[in-house]
């Protein structure tokens, strides 16, 4: 079953098991079995064994991988500490009063979504934190915060110069100037510019369409939830009515300083091996974060304790209560990163690249929108971007021109696509990350922002064929654009303004 069309099996049943049975737990784990049983050709010791050591275990000692998870739970205290000294419930009252509809408060979280571009998993969790009081006054369901937030975590980061995406990027394509390259790739990345146009779009026009529609309209009538999965619920801490409004701006404003300082300490700016934009994209983003985030909560501990907001008694519960309000992500990453390193195993990369080598010269005006479709599929497999355009890029390198428009084109396909597939998996740290930070129940997240995400593929897929023919960037951008709106244009005369929008 290696590198064959088994190989993606695994993490199909899991998606497909998740989205019919809205267990994701359940559906993982039958998806990790599955690849288990494949690996060990059906022997029940060497399935255990693949499962357990080679699967879980072996993520859970991958230092990336725990520094995400310690970088999650600071987090948790972080929000649950900001939530118990009243600095939310303070931010929500002084920006409701600054903000004054629900169109502004959809607005606003893009806005803050699109400062935040250092990093998509800080990102999705500071946003949401933030955003989650004021979405809350203006009656925006919690789906419709996570998709907001997840349309600005990836889709922005894949487009800023300075994150921790172009410093990955930079890094897989060897034997070429990766970073020129991914600055050209930029105005032809459809996928993630597209995503910010219908964000944009959607919020100033004030409809929806498929699932997401439902829970708004329920939104405008008090249930912000629609269905009864509200895992975070048990997680909402009592204020204790002290904060004002700079006991949540100092702390985010003091993580952010910090984590992107904790980038270029990793990178080695500090110790003068690197310039700053050396050290940026060589950084540690996992290590960054847990060395920015730890010494954020330092600082805002001593921040709260100073100003007598907060006691010693009301820090220690926080501990606990930030930790275990993160519990639902951390389960769900981990098993979506065990499925992930199976189906690696089971070879689905070397599969989709012999698929993308073979593709290449036959139909050369169609590889950009082969590539991207190849991208979207390997990623929704995944549940990970940056593993997908560390697979295919290469291989998009090797087998295009040097320099050529079609490469750069190619490359941006890739990119947009791992984005896209990513943006779709309900196996994605960065879908899952969104959930958690609207605190939002994870299947409603993603059957919510399946049909938006599947409307801006179909538009870029059309418009990397487009994009093949003229090559010219200047010309097809504007037209990707202009089908976007057209789209849009003509589902909201279809479907008119949600029920209950004044």
């Amino acid at each position: 079953m290696y590198a064959t069309i088994w190989a993606l099996v695994p993490p199909l049943i899991a998606i497909g098991l998740a989205l019919i049975t809205k267990e994701v737990y359940f559906s993982l784990f039958v998806g990790i079995l599955t690849g288990a049983l494949f690996y060990s050709n059906f022997n029940l010791e060497k399935t255990i064994h693949t499962v357990f050591v080679s699967g879980m275990i072996s993520k859970l000692s991958d230092v990336g991988n725990v520094g995400i998870l310690i970088f999650l739970v600071i987090l948790g205290i972080m929000v649950s500490l900001m939530n118990k000294v009243g600095g939310s419930a303070a931010y929500g009252k002084w920006a409701g009063q600054k903000i004054k509809s629900r169109r502004g408060a959809m607005l606003s979280t893009f806005g803050l979504g699109a400062l935040i571009f250092v990093d998509d998993y800080f990102n999705c969790l500071t946003v949401g934190s933030v955003m989650r009081p004021v979405t809350d006054k203006y009656k925006i369901s919690r789906a419709r915060l996570a998709y907001i937030i997840d349309a600005t975590a990836a889709p922005i980061c894949i487009i800023a110069p300075i994150s921790s995406w172009a410093a990955a990027v930079s890094g897989v394509v060897e034997g070429n100037d990766g970073f020129t390259l991914f600055l050209k790739s930029i105005p032809y990345n459809f996928y993630a510019l597209l995503t910010i146009v219908m964000v944009v779009a959607m919020a100033i026009m004030q409809f929806d369409f498929g699932p997401m529609r439902k829970h708004e309209e329920n939104a405008l009538k008090g249930d912000l939830f629609t269905t009864e999965n509200r895992p975070f619920e048990d997680g909402e801490v009592v204020s204790n009515g002290k904060g004002k409004v700079i006991d949540l701006i100092l702390p985010v404003l003091v993580l952010i300083v910090c984590c992107v300082g904790g980038m270029v300490y990793t990178g080695g700016f500090f110790h003068g091996e690197a310039s700053f934009m050396e050290a940026f994209a060589n950084c540690d983003a996992s290590l960054s974060l847990v060395y920015g985030s730890f010494l954020a909560l330092v600082i805002t501990f001593f921040f709260y304790i100073v100003r007598k907001v907060l006691t010693l008694k009301e820090f220690a519960e926080s501990l606990t209560d930030g930790f275990k309000a993160m519990v639902p992500a951390i389960l769900i990453l981990i098993f979506a990163w065990t499925l992930s390193g199976i189906t690696n195993k089971l070879g689905a990369d070397v599969f989709v690249a012999n698929i993308v080598k073979n593709s290449a010269g036959a139909l050369q005006l169609f590889l950009p929108a082969i590539i991207f479709a190849i991208s979207v599929g390997l990623a929704f497999a995944t549940g990970t971007s940056w593993g997908t355009f560390g697979i295919l890029l290469p291989i998009v390198v090797a087998i295009l021109e040097p320099g050529s428009e079609m490469l750069i084109m190619s490359i941006s396909a890739c990119l947009a696509g791992a984005v896209c597939g990513d943006h779709i998996s309900p196996i994605s740290d960065t879908t899952i990350m969104s959930s958690a930070g609207a605190q939002c129940d994870h299947m409603n997240h993603v059957t919510t922002q399946l049909p938006y995400a599947l409307v801006v593929a179909a538009v870029s897929m059309v418009s990397y064929i487009i994009a093949a023919f003229v090559q010219n960037v200047w010309i097809s951008l504007p037209i990707a654009i202009a089908l976007m709106l057209t789209v849009l244009f003509i589902m909201k005369a279809k479907y008119g303004k949600d029920d209950g929008v004044q």
